[in-house]
C-alpha cells in the first residue's frame, strides 16, 4: 500500500499544467527520499504514467486531483527576538519550496498567549504543529491539548512530552562556549579567574539549563581550580534588559576581579556587557553567548570587545529540516526522537569567513 501512496504523491507533485520536473524537484515537492523518487519514476514511466523529457526531466501523462496542501502551524517563541524570527523567515521559504500551507503564531514569551495559540491551531485544524517555547510550566499542557486533537507535534529548542525534538544539543553547545572562555582566560589571564557568571533562564527548566551546565564544565575542563563559591548564577529572563539589570545589581556589591561570563543566549551576553560597561567594573571580563545573532557578530568585531564569541546554530537550516519532519509525520513515516542542529563557535577570527554578508551591514 505504501508504494502506491508514494507514487500518487509523485503524480500529484506534477500538478495539472504539464510541468517538466527533475528528480530533485519531485523530492522537494514530496519530501520523499531521492532514491525512492528515482525508483518510482522509473516504474511510473514503464507503466506509461509519466514520460521522460530529455535530458533529465519527467512529465506526467495523467492527472490526479491535487491533495489539499499540508497545513502546518508554527508557534514561535517571540518574533521580536532575532533568533526565533530568523527561524520563522526560513520556515516561510521552506513552506513555499515544499508547497506547504504555513500558519505562524507568536507566543511573545508569554504562557497565556502560547496556550491560546495552541487552541487556535486546534480550531484551524492544522495537520502538524511546530512549537518553540522555553516555558517549561506549560510543556505538558501543550502536548496534551495537541494529542487530544490528534495533531502531531514537533518541539523546537525545548523538548515537549511525546514530541520529536529539533534544536540545539544544549550541553554540547554550552561546553563549546565554556571551552572557548577557559582557553581565552588561560591565554590572556594565565588562568586567574575570580568569578564565573552564568546568565541563565530558570523558567525554561532543566533541559535547556544543560547549556549552562555544559558551559561551566567546559570552563572547568580548561581551568580545573574554579570552586562552586566562585560561580554566580543570575536570571536573565531571556532578554537584554533583564540580563543587564541582573548583572548591574550583582556588580553593585561584587568584588573586583576577572570574570568569565557565559550566557544562555546572545541578548543575555549583550545585556551583561552593557552592565559591565556602565558599572566600569574594576577588573577584566570576557563573555560568550549563544546563537551567534547579527547583534552579537557586530559586537565581537568591535576592537577590544569583551565578547570573545558565540555558538552558532544556523537558523537558516531550521526551516527545511522542520518542514521535512512535518511532512514525514503527516505521512506517518518514522521521525527520529531528536535531531540536533549543527553548531560551531564563532569569534573574531572566523566571523568574517562564516558570515561574509555582514560586511554590507557594518
Amino acid at each position: 500500500m505504501e508504494p502506491i501512496l508514494r507514487a500518487a504523491d509523485i503524480l500529484r507533485a506534477f500538478g495539472a499544467d504539464g510541468a517538466v520536473l527533475r528528480v530533485r524537484d519531485v523530492v522537494d515537492r514530496t519530501g520523499l527520499h531521492k532514491a525512492t523518487v528515482s525508483r518510482l519514476l522509473q516504474s511510473l514511466a514503464a507503466a506509461g504514467l509519466v514520460e521522460r523529457v530529455k535530458p533529465v526531466g519527467f512529465r506526467s501523462l495523467t492527472s490526479l486531483t491535487p491533495r489539499r496542501k499540508l497545513r502546518v502551524g508554527y508557534a514561535s517563541q517571540n518574533e521580536r527576538a532575532e533568533f526565533p524570527a530568523q527561524i520563522t523567515a526560513h520556515l516561510w521559504r521552506a513552506a513555499e519550496l515544499y508547497d506547504v500551507e504555513l500558519m505562524v503564531f507568536d507566543n511573545r514569551f508569554n504562557r497565556e498567549v502560547a496556550l491560546r495559540n495552541i487552541d487556535a491551531m486546534v480550531r484551524k485544524r492544522v495537520d502538524v504543529a511546530i512549537v518553540f517555547t522555553t516555558i517549561e510550566a506549560i510543556a505538558r499542557t501543550i502536548s496534551e491539548r495537541l494529542r487530544s486533537a490528534g495533531i502531531p507535534l514537533i518541539a523546537v529548542e525545548m523538548p515537549l512530552p511525546g514530541a520529536p525534538y529539533y534544536g540545539a544539543n544544549n550541553y554540547g553547545a554550552g561546553w563549546t562556549a565554556g571551552q572557548a572562555l577557559g582557553r581565552w582566560a588561560r591565554r590572556q589571564w594565565k588562568s586567574r579567574v575570580e568569578r564565573v557568571v552564568l546568565i541563565e533562564l530558570p523558567e525554561a527548566g532543566p533541559l535547556p539549563e544543560m547549556r549552562m551546565t555544559g558551559a561551566l564544565e567546559g570552563i572547568r575542563d580548561v581551568i580545573p581550580g574554579i570552586r562552586d563559591s566562585q560561580v554566580v548564577r543570575l536570571d536573565g529572563r531571556n532578554d537584554f534588559a533583564h540580563s543587564r539589570r541582573a548583572v548591574r545589581e550583582w556588580l553593585s556589591t561584587a568584588p573586583a576581579g576577572n570574570c568569565l561570563v557565559a550566557a544562555i543566549n546572545d541578548p543575555g551576553a549583550l545585556g551583561a556587557i552593557a552592565a559591565f560597561r556602565q558599572a566600569k567594573h574594576e577588573g577584566e571580563y570576557a563573555v560568550a553567548g549563544q546563537n551567534a545573532t547579527l547583534a552579537a557578530r557586530l559586537e565581537m568585531r568591535r576592537p577590544g570587545s569583551p565578547l570573545i564569541g558565540s555558538v552558532a546554530y544556523h537558523p537558516e537550516r531550521y526551516g527545511a529540516e522542520l518542514t521535512r519532519m512535518a511532512i514525514h509525520l503527516a505521512q506517518h513515516r518514522l521521525v527520529p526522537d531528536a535531531v540536533y542542529a549543527q553548531h560551531c563557535f564563532v569569534g573574531p577570527r572566523n566571523v568574517d569567513r562564516l558570515f561574509p554578508g555582514d560586511r554590507a551591514i557594518r
